[in-house]
């Protein structure tokens, strides 16, 4: 089956799950039955009508990125083919893989420097540098094409940046780097695995090179999956980057709703005119910060074709800090005055709708035991919303799971899997909101990463 037949398929799949959805939740009328007939202002009163229509309303401001996900996933293939070179890898300018970790798993570290260096070589890549940006020492083996980097325990940036911010921004002293103004530089998590396809991917990147920035897609489901729960929630995160972040970097070529802090390629000039030096509120989700700003400044974006590999938290404790920092993150972005408000404001109106979350779930139970009447338009969208969020699950597990390597039975079992996770992601996005707005703002938790730690404990 080619790329066209799958991409077709799935758009049938998604408009089949949509028309469905309107139909069963009575976003299109079909008969009389589908009309609520309650007049909520006799019936509850005029405070508990006017809260039950603004709890309705919230569920709206998840629109515009609902609108950019089902865009990307129909007018771009779902399912391209293997990423064909564009030219030779022997005429890619220098790339430097960059690596940043605090230093607490040196031998997931060691494993894929080594695995990452491999994929490049396998690929015809030569003109190269991985570079491991530590807090603690992790002492790499010698080898020309890789480059340890330490970061001092005095060394403190102009505005005070912490984390991973302040080691980024250590890279970029001039001291420091040994890289040129057109050199690239594809910053990695310490888990992240580079595939041959991510690599051709970024070598007709910066061959192009008519974006300084870049990022591709990620899956999660790769190898040996350790929690299946958190890998089949983080399917809905594979359908955001095949969506809403392909739409407005293959389109806008904008970070309008920001991207991720890893499977990022930048070029150097650029990387250090926007800097990582944005001080604490700039620290906790860095590439957020960064993202803004380099979009306020005028700087373009592209999308990347090609995948990389990463794994989904270990614990479900994990899974909830890891969401709770990202929402104090962006939280902190929107917040802050270094960002113009024209350049965040799709990103505010998404991270609202995270925030009010807890509100807008509610409507689960409200419309159910106090219906209200709503013009035939709102209940379209609201049906049109959560049948867009259920299929971003069911997409992200076909994304990422193999139906060769799986089997037929055990991937619908995947794909029931992870519409059956709802619930429980529901519920852990809830927590981490209301964790996220009473508790500490300016803290970096790293989530468990090395799967052989968990193996000997």
């Amino acid at each position: 089956m080619n790329s066209t037949t799958k991409h077709l398929l799935h758009c049938a799949l998604l408009i089949t799950v949509i028309v469905t959805f309107e139909v069963f939740s009575g976003g299109i009328k079909i008969d009389e039955n589908s009309f609520t007939l309650v007049d909520p202002w006799t019936e509850y009163g005029q405070l508990a009508t006017v809260l039950l229509y603004l709890l309705r309303f919230l569920t709206l401001l998840t629109l515009p990125q609902v609108l950019f996900n089902f865009c990307g996933l129909v007018f771009y293939n779902a399912f391209p083919e293997k990423v064909v070179l564009k030219g030779s890898p022997l005429l890619a300018p220098f790339i430097c893989i960059r690596v940043v970790t605090r230093g607490d798993f040196p031998d997931l570290v060691k494993t894929n420097v080594l695995r990452n260096m491999n994929t490049c070589l396998d690929t015809g890549l030569e003109n190269f540098l991985i570079e491991v940006v530590t807090d603690k020492a992790v002492n790499l083996s010698q080898h020309r094409r890789i480059r340890e980097i330490v970061v001092p325990k005095e060394y403190k940036t102009r505005t005070g940046a912490l984390f991973k911010s302040r080691a980024l921004q250590y890279c970029l002293e001039d001291n420091v780097n040994v890289l040129n103004d057109s050199d690239w530089i594809v910053h990695l998590d310490e888990e992240t695995l580079l595939t041959e396809n991510s690599v051709r991917g970024i070598i007709n990147f910066v061959l192009d090179g008519k974006h300084p920035f870049g990022q591709g897609l990620i899956t999660y489901a790769n190898e040996n999956v350790v929690n299946w729960l958190t890998t089949l929630a983080d399917s809905f995160r594979v359908s955001d980057d095949m969506g809403k972040l392909r739409l407005q970097f293959k389109l806008f070529h904008k970070p309008l709703f920001s991207w991720k802090g890893s499977y990022v390629v930048t070029q150097v000039s650029a990387e250090r005119s926007v800097s990582f030096d944005n001080g604490i509120d700039g620290s906790v989700a860095e590439d957020c910060f960064f993202a803004m700003r380099a979009f306020s400044q005028g700087y373009t974006f592209n999308f990347i074709e090609g995948e990389m590999y990463e794994k989904s938290p270990f614990t479900l404790l994990d899974f909830l800090q890891q969401r709770k920092r990202w929402l104090q993150g962006i939280l902190l972005v929107v917040h802050s005055k270094m960002i113009p408000f024209k350049h965040k404001l799709l990103l505010g109106i998404s991270v609202y709708s995270w925030v009010t979350m807890p509100l807008s779930t509610s409507n689960i139970i409200f419309a159910a035991l106090y219906p209200i009447p709503c013009p035939n338009l709102v209940d379209f969208v609201c049906a049109f919303i959560a049948a867009i969020n259920i299929y971003m699950y069911v997409f992200g597990v076909i994304k990422s799971f193999s139906l060769y390597r799986f089997g037929l039975f055990r991937f619908l079992a995947c794909v029931l899997g992870a519409v059956c996770t709802i619930p429980v992601n529901v519920v852990i996005e809830n927590v981490a909101v209301i964790w996220g707005l009473v508790g500490k703002k300016h803290k970096f938790y790293v989530v468990q990463k090395d799967v052989r730690v968990l193996e000997t404990v």
